[in-house]
């Protein structure tokens, strides 16, 4: 079947990326893991057979860099077009700035501010203050959210954004502002928006550019630049660049150990 054999592909390449990519991957990974919950969650996901299994492998590699689980919904493969987006939940969000920052963080979230919600800001003698009391199971409609990080030295920083703000900021910054990720999760999308917002003002050290890239790369939206890519061009990816990667697993699987089986994690149903 197609789906077996963008699996079976998906997973030679992204073996052969994290062998290749061993010194940017976090101390603790698990490699065995890592692949068995990645073609998990591929085995579930619609249209993969329509992606080009290398582009599916760097979509991949994105969540093993930061160490985060894709079946455990820390992050996101979502499809789009013939390619794979990856994307960071909210939770993960949280997850990667407890780990990274450089001051030691007590507690960061993000909550919805709902119409009826009692919300309030305040800076008294140079110091800041949130006060927030929800109505208990309130299901009204959104009308914003924030985002507040405590820090272990008693300091702390927040963002707030009004929902005219979020759905602005999705309607010009976000790679797929009519993706499934804002019309199924909306309120999850905004705590995460306003959540990165913060994280911005945060100063997050990760151990290498790889991880940076990979954190930049699962952010919905880019805040600093506009959206570049027009929305209604469904394919992202241009020939040239599947070409070129293409070309670079040539050399790796060239330059792999052939005494080593590159396929030995890989499920039993992929197996020949």
């Amino acid at each position: 079947m197609a789906n077996d054999l963008i699996l079976k592909e998906s997973h030679k390449h992204l073996n052969s990326l994290l062998e290749s990519k061993a010194a940017a991957l976090p101390k603790d990974f698990n490699k065995t893991r890592f692949l068995q919950n990645s073609i998990t969650v591929l085995q579930d996901t619609k249209g993969i057979e329509k992606c080009n299994a290398i582009s599916v492998a760097r979509t991949m590699l994105k969540g093993a860099f930061l160490g985060l689980d894709f079946l455990n919904k820390e992050c996101y493969a979502i499809p789009y077009g013939n390619s794979l987006q990856f994307q960071t939940d909210y939770k993960g969000e949280i997850k990667l700035a407890k780990k990274y920052s450089i001051e030691p963080i007590r507690d960061i979230y993000a909550k919805l501010v709902r119409k009826g919600d009692f919300f309030e800001e305040e800076i008294k003698e140079g110091k800041q203050y949130v006060n927030f009391k929800p109505i208990p199971f309130n299901n009204d409609s959104i009308i914003g959210a924030f985002a507040i990080c405590f820090f272990a030295d008693g300091s702390m920083k927040y963002d707030t954004m009004s929902k005219e703000e979020i759905d602005k900021t999705r309607d010009d910054y976000s790679k797929m502002p009519k993706g499934t990720s804002w019309t199924k999760s909306y309120g999850e999308m905004c705590k995460k928006t306003v959540l990165r917002r913060l994280c911005k003002m945060i100063s997050l050290d990760f151990d290498n550019i790889e991880q940076r890239q990979a954190w930049e790369d699962g952010a919905d939206v880019e805040f600093e630049k506009k959206n570049s890519k027009p929305k209604n061009i469904l394919d992202v990816e241009s020939h040239d660049a599947i070409i070129a990667e293409e070309a670079e697993f040539q050399i790796i699987e060239e330059d792999a150990d052939d005494g080593k089986e590159i396929d030995e994690d890989i499920p039993d149903v992929f197996k020949e």
